[in-house]
């Protein structure tokens, strides 16, 4: 497939996890990409160019940006993928880790939209922020992480309101659990991981694949009437009210009866 073929996409926190696989995605479709990250990529996708970006600093997106446009004369998308976690009680999480999460996740998130709109604008571009299903629902000992993430959610159906005004479409992914440096702790061991996929219907954790289809459908043409949506990429979890598997219950009562 070509869908984006000449078109100019940034990517960032594109060197590992979901942004690497985005940045392959859309190489292998024809765009022009550039990964913005602290750390330099393994590997690059064939043609894509890196630069090195602290989403927190306003002067190094904006420099990103004008590098990107300078080089290719246009931006397309921007997809909003860097972030970071932190995972302890409220009442012992450091004001710095608080801070620092937001800036990441939330910061990060509305500079690179403040500086590429005008850019994008005059593309009739998008926008796909990377957010989470922390961000539509709460988590044990996640404060910081599920209040950075659902501010991205809104942050989103806000932008987007605005946006459509000058043809900007503005869309988010909420993934689940995602093999990625970021999960790696959360599925360490196999004891870990049987306990996260009892909660997940589809019974596997997603693949960064899995999240990077879903970005390129909406930074796609196929996507053109869909904009300030959240799309929920979890394999099933949110989709539980939360209540037990009775049947599986049954089922293991049952076989240690016989």
């Amino acid at each position: 497939m070509t869908r984006f073929s000449g078109k100019v996409v940034i990517v960032t926190g594109g060197a590992s996890g979901i942004g690497a696989a985005s940045a392959a995605r859309f190489a292998s479709e024809g765009a022009l990409v550039t990964v913005a990250d602290m750390n330099e990529p393994a590997d690059l996708p064939e043609g894509a160019t890196f630069v090195r970006t602290d989403v927190t600093d306003e002067a190094q997106i904006a420099a990103m940006v004008e590098a990107t446009v300078a080089k290719h004369g246009k931006l397309d998308c921007l997809v909003n993928n860097a972030g970071i976690g932190a995972a302890m009680p409220t009442e012992h999480l450091p004001l710095e880790t608080w801070e620092r999460v937001f800036a990441v996740n939330s910061r990060g998130v509305f500079l690179g939209c403040k500086v590429a709109i005008p850019h994008l604008e005059a593309t009739r571009g998008n926008v796909v922020n990377v957010a989470s299903i922390s961000g539509i629902g709460g988590d044990y000992l996640m404060s910081a992480y599920n209040a950075s993430k659902g501010a991205v959610v809104n942050f989103t159906r806000s932008l987007a309101m605005e946006c459509a005004e000058i043809g900007v479409r503005v869309n988010a992914v909420c993934p689940g659990v995602i093999e990625t440096p970021l999960a790696a702790g959360a599925l360490a061991t196999d004891d870990d991981r049987e306990h996260w996929m009892e909660r997940v219907p589809l019974h596997r954790p997603g693949q960064p694949a899995d999240i990077a289809a879903a970005i390129a459908f909406l930074a796609s043409d196929d996507a053109s009437y869909i904009t300030g949506h959240n799309l929920v990429v979890d394999g099933g979890i949110t989709a539980h009210t939360g209540q037990p598997n009775f049947v599986r219950r049954w089922a293991n009562r049952a076989r240690t009866a016989q």
